[in-house]
Formats: C-alpha cells, structure tokens, sequence
C-alpha cells in the first residue's frame, strides 16, 4: 500500500482545514495541481489567491481550475511570493485557512531548471503566510531538492521551522530517510 505521497499529505492536511467559503493561498501555482485542489475545496463562495512568476504557470493553472472548478473566485498574480503581503488585501490577514508551497522549478517548461525558488524570497513569503493565516490554519511547504539550489533553499526552511516559535505555530515534518533526495514535507498549523 505505501505511504501516501509529500503532495497528498499536504492535500490532507489543508483539507482537515479548509471550509467552503474560505480565502486560500498557492504561494507557488506551478502547473495549478494545488491551486486547483484548493478552489475545490473553497468551492464558489470561496477565494483562491495564486502567485507565480512565470505566465506559462498562470495559465496553466488558470485552464485547470477552469476544467476542474469553475465556479471558484480565483486571482492570479504575476508575482514573487514574497510580494505577497504588498499584493494580497490588508483584510485577509488572520483570515486564511490555508497556504500552500511547491518549492523548486515549473516542471515542463522550457527553461525548467534555470527559474526556481530561492530561500530569501521563500523565506520572506513563509513570514507573510503566518499573517495571513487564521488561528488552526495550514502552512504547507514541499521542498524539493534535487536541483541547483534546492538543497540550500531545503535547509534554510528547515531552519526557519525549526526557529518557529510555539507561539506563532507548531511545525511538523514529513519525510523518507531512506531516501534523502526525494521530496519532503514541513507543515505548520497556526496558533
């Protein structure tokens, strides 16, 4: 049977959170697998809030969520999610059930590995996610390393989870240890 996959346990754990309705955030759209998950579970009355800089990955998530939830709100951003706490409503601060990151490159796109994340804009989001969040709402980071850079950026979010005080969340990760390339999981739940 196997355990389920980094991705599906994100899934999971944003879905134990999200009520339709709420205001939810993909801090990195990629192919809009997540953004479209996302505005599922908001359904029509909800919100889903996207940011990526490449349009090849707003337009892809945008024609997926068409497919897969049309009626759901969704506004794209042509944008760093680090700029998420100038871009994103003033109101929406302590609001969000959940937050989701998919840490590394666009796959499929022509210039896949040159176009990344990188730790000080993914750690700057991760601080503007925590705002953002409501009490008992999900952050979830997938952290890819197997590219240039993505074993730095890898350490530098474990070490902003480690660093989270208990105040602000409590922070769990999910992980292979016999497999230290794969992908890994950090999560964080909001107090």
């Amino acid at each position: 049977m196997g355990f389920p996959s980094v991705l599906t346990m994100a899934h999971r754990l944003a879905a134990e959170r999200i009520q339709p309705g709420d205001a939810v955030i993909d801090a990195t759209v990629g192919n809009g697998v997540d953004t479209a998950f996302l505005a599922k579970a908001v359904g029509p009355k909800g919100v889903v809030y996207g940011f990526d800089i490449q349009q090849a990955a707003l337009d892809a998530a945008r024609a997926r969520v068409a497919a897969e939830a049309p009626d759901t709100r969704l506004e794209l951003l042509l944008a760093s999610h680090h700029r998420m706490a100038e871009l994103l409503p003033a109101d929406l601060a302590g609001r969000v059930s959940s937050v989701m990151f998919n840490l590394g490159y666009l796959p499929g796109a022509d210039d896949v590995r040159t176009v990344v994340t990188r730790p000080e804009t993914t750690l700057a989001a991760l601080d503007a996610s925590l705002a953002f969040l409501r009490p008992g709402g999900v952050l979830t980071v997938v952290v890819y390393t197997g590219h240039e850079g993505g074993r730095e950026e890898g350490e530098a979010v474990d070490a902003w989870a480690r660093a989270l005080p208990a105040s602000a969340g409590q922070a769990v990760l999910y992980r292979m240890p016999q497999r230290p390339q794969a992908p890994y999981l950090i999560a964080v739940e909001r107090k």
